[in-house]
């Protein structure tokens, strides 16, 4: 398996049969130019979208005729499962639902969590046992924050977190950096290159976390 991270909460990860999932693809410079990544180029055969804002759901340019899911469904031999979540603390009502999407490549159990607001309850943690890498939001704000998500991470414990939709230079949203996540962890590995390639029999004990700059 190949992940690549194109930035905020996109990313392209591509099967050993060449099968490739992009999750979240933002929209180059929507939020009146807030999410200021270079529009993706990246084809893909399959597109999750957590929730509808321009910056998870910019379809509308992506290269080729990529099927997009929404739900839970099989799709090129993967089989997707959701998590039925919120975007805020307030069960919806200030920012609308959010899905957390798993599916499985190459062995390897994928967790997004989009734009998730608030902490999951035991039963939804349990969901996500056998998970191996989690991309998961760290900004706060909008999102759960550098401590939120530790905190989440801790209870399920997968081998890989990869941490997503953080402020940049490239994005104007009220983020924190990803150095508040960073801070104070003792397994980071800082990659200089936006993609990695996993193995299952090689994957770290838990928990590792990876941190890739984004590509666009």
């Amino acid at each position: 398996m190949k992940i690549k991270f194109l930035g905020h909460s996109a990313f392209l990860i591509t099967g050993s049969n060449g099968v490739s999932v992009l999750t979240d693809p933002f929209e180059a410079g929507s939020f009146g130019g807030s999410v200021g990544y270079d529009a993706i180029t990246d084809a893909a055969d399959i597109v999750t979208i957590s929730h509808e804002h321009e910056d998870h759901a910019g379809i509308s340019a992506l290269p080729g005729q990529p099927l997009i899911v929404r739900s839970e469904c099989q799709a090129k031999g993967i089989a997707f499962d959701v998590i039925p979540t919120f975007h805020d603390q307030n069960h919806g009502a200030s920012r609308g639902d959010n899905r957390v999407f798993l599916f499985t490549i190459d062995g390897i159990r994928v967790a997004h969590f989009g734009d998730l607001g608030h902490p999951l309850s035991p039963k939804q943690v349990q969901q996500l046992e056998g998970v191996n890498v989690a991309m998961v939001p760290v900004g706060g704000k909008f999102t759960i924050g550098p401590s939120e998500a530790w905190e989440l991470v801790k209870q399920f414990r997968p081998n890989i977190v990869i941490p997503m939709h953080f402020k940049t230079p490239k994005i104007g949203f009220p983020l924190a950096s990803v150095e508040q996540f960073l801070e104070g962890k003792t397994d980071v590995q800082r990659k200089i290159g936006s993609e990695i390639s996993l193995e299952k029999s090689q994957l770290p004990q838990p928990i590792q976390i990876v941190f890739l700059p984004p590509a666009n």
